[in-house]
């Protein structure tokens, strides 16, 4: 994509369908006039009231305890420098965002249109009765350290300037685990830091709060080293000076254990990593290029332990791995500070986090075999659930034992489960699919790639890195459309019915012949299907010329099922395909299946369809929790109806007495955890959040997705094909752009898969 293309996306993305990134949602019923007469006037008097005779009651009474609000007068925003108030405001967006999806903490974000000191503190001081806690963000340096330290002295709720605060808590943490790989006191070693704004020296403030020696450190600006004997110091940059007679970064870097770089790219040569001690710990976090290419340093040093900032790198020192939930934890306590104690515990806890086995959904979230604490991993990863289970406790539990806690927790058990539902209103899941596919993207024929949507849709997951298109159709018409998308790479574009393609299109047939002339198909027929799109794509897969397909969006999905089936066919041990539909709702992801083949399976074809469903969940990295839908609950009904799902339970308890799947029960029971738990205490599905159910027929799953699918603020990715020898997903018609993209990620990480269970069968065949 031209830099114009990438620049008219960004634009449109912020524009479209609605400007900006965040909202207002209400929390309450307002549909009657009853309704709105509780919400406002008169019966909003009495919470006022309430409020007015103790103020802590405004907790109880509004939406202050969860209300975070993202500051910024815009002098210091990314890389962008100091753009003002207005042009901070799609980070400070972006911010809030963040805070909603990681630990749901909803965020009114305010700019500020003063860089007067004073002026900025007052009007701070003036809204927060409003917010349950203050973000600052994108505040040049000196004046941030001023700002956050009175801000935090005058206000009685906690404080944090997360551009100090997120890189220097989320790097001590991964400093701690490097000098525990490395064997080295942290009170011996030699660091130097590159750089000297808030982010420097906030980092280096919280390593000295560790253990590490002032007479150890040495802090560089633009300017060299900072040495005591340099005039006109600022008082954080004469904080680090150092009595050292030496001026550069190459003088500093020898025989150095640490390197911190928060400065710019490029800075660190590979000659200078020479002179570092043994076993050198290097976080080049500059971004988007640090100051040493990752691949560079460990080419250089063998013995290195390197973080970056970047997510494609292992040990990317982020952010979104600290402040959503350090916030989560002051909040839900009170807390009226953000203080040392509460950020020393989030090292510790994050430090620790990634010590202990990570769960199998995070290894394939990454595409990992298995990580574990060591050189490529010494802190946990953003999408690691457990995140929101260990930061905020260790928060709060910092906040009530150093005094700053208002409302102190007593049922930690109840709190932690709280924490795990408050992440069920995010929908992490299509962002690690995204990851998991760029980690190892496979060639996906897109059979339309001559409509408009499909080709937009190709062209998102190559830039991606999602995946390789193949792009089949009308080249002229391809090529046209490509032009106008802005779309310049060079991409593999064949049309089936053209001269070009003769020579394929015959081997093609020869092998599509060789396999169904018992079925009544001629070697003629043969060469007439491959002039077909699906036809071609599908054997393009079949032959391994491409890693999987997608098609559906112009056609009826029969028409496209026909030729896959006959081509690819099905996995073995598979007697009948079908489909699921991941629908991505406010209280997280539920499966349905099956949406879109099988009209009225047997109680032995529903056992498969959950076999096959309970696989794909385990794709996905989630742990399977499968109801077996009916209109009756656990033998209520004698009816033919029931006893069918009723039996396909029965069958999957004896052959697969592991899975969690019970039933028949009714969809209610099914979602509504307490209600499942109260009446039916013995089923397996008690006390467990449900996320798949199999429906009796097609007619009930198909009506019930469709349904849910148009319900605001739910998405839907799918039909997912169950039950495929190789990867082929059909769209339904007229798919969407985004729906095609995530198809297309499914496709790949479907591809992965089968990839992996084709390497295991084959060494189970070696021996």
């Amino acid at each position: 994509m031209s830099k114009q293309s990438k620049r008219r996306e960004a634009l449109l993305y912020h524009a479209k369908p609605k400007p900006g990134k965040i909202q207002v949602v209400p929390t309450k019923k307002y549909a009657t006039q009853r309704d709105l007469a509780l919400a406002y006037s008169p019966g909003v008097a009495e919470p006022c009231l309430e409020i007015d005779k103790d103020t802590n009651n405004v907790y109880k009474y509004t939406n202050k305890g969860n209300l975070v609000a993202v500051i910024s007068n815009g002098t210091a925003v990314l890389g962008l420098g100091n753009i003002g108030p207005e042009a901070s405001k799609p980070v400070m967006e972006g911010k809030g965002l963040l805070f909603k999806i990681f630990a749901d903490i909803d965020v009114f974000d305010v700019e500020v249109n003063t860089e007067n000191v004073d002026e900025f503190i007052a009007t701070v001081k003036n809204i927060a009765p409003t917010f349950g806690g203050i973000n600052l963000e994108d505040i040049k340096a000196p004046e941030a350290f001023e700002i956050e330290r009175r801000l935090k002295e005058e206000l009685n709720i906690p404080v944090m300037h997360d551009d100090q605060h997120g890189t220097a808590i989320i790097s001590a943490a991964a400093l701690l685990n490097a000098l525990e790989l490395a064997e080295k006191d942290i009170a011996k070693v030699k660091i130097v830091i590159s750089g000297a704004g808030a982010a420097a020296v906030s980092c280096t403030r919280l390593y000295k709060a560790c253990g590490a020696s002032s007479e150890n450190i040495v802090m560089l600006d633009s300017k060299g080293v900072i040495r005591k004997d340099r005039d006109t110091l600022t008082e954080e940059k004469a904080e680090f000076a150092t009595a050292r007679k030496i001026d550069t970064l190459k003088e500093a870097m020898k025989d150095a254990d640490v390197f911190v770089g928060l400065s710019i790219a490029d800075i660190v040569s590979p000659e200078m990593l020479t002179t570092m001690a043994a076993r050198p710990i290097v976080f080049a976090m500059a971004n988007p290029d640090p100051e040493i290419g990752y691949k560079l340093a460990c080419k250089t040093r063998d013995d290195i332990i390197m973080a970056t900032g970047r997510s494609d790198h292992p040990n990317q020192v982020n952010n979104v791995l600290g402040f959503p939930f350090i916030f989560r934890g002051a909040l839900d306590v009170r807390a009226t500070k953000i203080n040392e104690e509460m950020k020393m515990a989030a090292v510790q806890a994050l430090a620790a986090l990634a010590k202990e086995p990570v769960p199998e959904q995070v290894n394939i979230a990454y595409s990992e075999t298995k990580l574990a604490f060591g050189d490529d991993y010494i802190i946990p990863k953003p999408f690691d659930p457990r995140l929101i289970e260990k930061i905020p406790p260790a928060v709060a539990k910092a906040a009530m034992e150093s005094g700053v806690a208002t409302e102190p927790i007593k049922d930690w058990e109840r709190y932690e489960e709280e924490l795990r539902e408050r992440m069920g209103s995010d929908n992490k899941i299509t962002r690690l699919l995204m990851d998991r596919a760029r980690t190892n993207p496979k060639k996906i024929v897109f059979a339309e790639a001559d409509h408009l949507d499909v080709l937009k849709a190709a062209q998102i997951v190559h830039e991606e890195g999602v995946a390789i298109p193949i792009l089949l159709g009308r080249k002229a018409v391809i090529e046209e459309l490509m032009r106008e998308l802005d779309f310049e790479e060079e991409m593999e574009i064949l049309d089936p019915k053209s001269d070009e393609q003769r020579d394929k299109r015959n081997e093609y047939a020869m092998q599509y012949w060789q396999q169904r002339k018992r079925s009544g198909v001629t070697h003629y027929d043969a060469k007439r299907l491959m002039r077909e799109r699906n036809y071609f794509a599908a054997m393009m897969v079949n032959e391994g010329d491409a890693d999987g397909m997608i098609s559906g969006y112009a056609r009826a999905y029969p028409t496209v099922l026909r030729p896959v089936l006959e081509t690819i066919g099905k996995f073995e041990g598979v007697d009948k395909v079908a489909t699921t539909n991941l629908m991505l709702t406010g209280k997280g992801p539920v499966f349905i299946s099956d949406s879109s083949i099988n009209i009225d399976p047997t109680a032995k074809e529903l056992a498969n369809i959950a076999q096959m469903t309970n696989y794909t969940l385990k794709m996905f990295g989630l742990e399977p929790v499968i109801a077996m839908i009916s209109y009756a609950n656990f033998g209520s009904s004698k009816d033919p109806h029931a006893a069918k799902v009723r039996q396909a339970v029965a069958m999957l308890h004896k052959s697969n007495p592991d899975m969690i799947v019970d039933g028949e029960v009714q969809t209610d029971f099914a979602l509504n955890m307490e209600m499942m738990k109260s009446k039916f205490p013995f089923s397996k599905l008690a006390g467990k959040k449900v996320n798949a159910l199999i429906f009796p027929n097609l007619d009930s799953a198909n009506s019930n997705y469709k349904t849910l699918k148009e319900q605001k603020g739910v998405e839907s990715i799918g039909p997912i094909m169950l039950g495929m020898k190789k990867p082929v997903h059909i769209l339904q018609l007229g798919a969407s752009v985004e729906e095609i993209v995530n198809m297309t990620a499914i496709a790949v990480v479907d591809a992965q898969q089968k990839e992996k269970r084709a390497k295991e069968a084959a060494k189970k065949g070696k021996k």
